[in-house]
């Protein structure tokens, strides 16, 4: 399954394109954002369970944004995975 994700105007990524294969990350795509932070986490929950990966990023702040990256990433984890 592939999810599109608009993240909050707060952080630099434009878009999330996140690929499920049941309750696993496949892959995760994610455009604009600091290249070499986007795709390390990208990378780094690759094969992961998507609660996992959702424990793990959810809350990470990015200066006095309330929000970043990784935290909109777990929302939109938390969004494909009540698609499914």
């Amino acid at each position: 399954m592939e999810y599109r994700y608009k993240p909050s105007d707060k952080v630099c990524s434009q878009e999330m394109i996140i690929e499920l294969e049941g309750d696993i990350v496949k892959k995760v795509t994610i455009v604009g954002g600091c290249a070499g932070n986007t795709v390390g986490v990208s990378n780094l929950i690759q094969g992961m369970k998507i609660d996992e990966a959702i424990k793990k990023l959810k809350g990470i702040p990015c200066g006095f944004r309330g929000t970043s990256c990784p935290d909109q990433l777990a929302k939109a984890l938390e969004e494909a995975k009540n698609v499914r």
